[in-house]
C-alpha cells in the first residue's frame, strides 16, 4: 500500500495513512473508463425529442392543385415534407439511449480514475472535518489551505451535513457522499478530497 501523509483542515501536515492499492494503487485501465463515462453521460439524455411525420402534421387534406395542366410537378398535400409548416422525413423520435454497464465495471472504472488521481497528486485526506456550523467562507479557506485548485470534488459522508453545505455553494467545488462517487466526477474534476472517514477500504467501498 502506498502512504500518504493527511492534512488537517488548516492544511497543515498531519499523521500518515496507507492507500488501498485495489482502489488508488492500481493501473488505470483507460478503455473502460471510457465506456463507463460514455454510458454514464448517454443515460442522463432524455430520449423525448419527437417531430411529425405525414400522418401526424395538421391539414393537407385537400390536393392544393389539379394533377395535370398546371405545369408544376405533382402534389398531393401541401404538408408533404417539401412545403413549409409539412412533415419531417427520417426525423427524431423518442428512444432510450441508456447503455447496460456491468457493475464490476463500473467499479473498475472508479477505481481507474481514483488510482489516476492517486498518482497525478492530486488527491488530499483530511484528518476529520471541523464545521461547527454551516461556512461557506471557512469551507473556501480550507480549501485554500489544501492547495487545491481548479475543479475540486470533495468526498463526504452521510453525517457531514456542516462540511457539505459549506462547501456545495463554492465555485468549482463538487460536493458528493461516498454512495455516489462515480469515475465521470472524479475524472471531470482536478482534485479529489476525502476525509478519514470517507476513504474506500481495502476490499471494500467507504464508510
Amino acid at each position: 500500500m502506498a502512504k500518504l501523509t493527511m492534512k488537517n483542515q488548516t492544511g497543515k501536515s498531519a499523521a500518515s495513512i496507507e492507500l488501498p492499492d485495489d482502489y488508488f494503487g492500481m493501473t488505470p485501465n483507460k478503455a473502460v473508463m471510457h465506456q463507463v463515462v460514455v454510458a454514464q453521460l448517454a443515460h442522463r439524455r432524455a430520449g423525448t425529442q419527437k417531430t411529425k411525420g405525414r400522418a401526424e402534421v395538421r391539414g393537407g387534406g385537400k390536393k392544393p392543385f389539379s394533377q395535370k395542366g398546371t405545369g408544376n410537378a405533382r402534389q398531393g398535400s401541401i404538408r408533404a415534407p417539401q412545403f413549409v409548416g409539412g412533415a419531417v422525413t427520417l426525423g427524431p423520435t423518442p428512444r432510450k439511449y441508456s447503455q447496460r454497464t456491468p457493475k464490476k465495471m463500473v467499479q473498475l472504472a472508479l477505481r481507474s480514475a481514483l488510482s489516476d488521481r492517486a498518482q497525478d497528486g492530486k488527491l488530499v485526506v483530511v484528518d476529520s472535518w471541523s464545521f461547527d456550523k454551516p461556512s461557506a467562507k471557512a469551507g473556501s479557506a480550507a480549501l485554500a489551505a489544501l492547495g487545491t485548485t481548479g475543479d475540486v470534488l470533495v468526498v463526504v459522508t452521510s453525517a457531514d451535513s456542516n462540511v457539505a453545505k459549506s462547501l456545495r455553494n463554492l465555485d468549482h467545488v463538487q460536493v458528493v457522499v461516498t454512495s455516489e462517487l462515480n469515475a465521470y466526477d472524479v475524472l471531470v474534476n482536478d482534485w479529489v478530497v476525502f476525509s478519514q472517514d470517507s476513504l474506500p477500504k481495502a476490499n471494500g467501498g467507504a464508510k
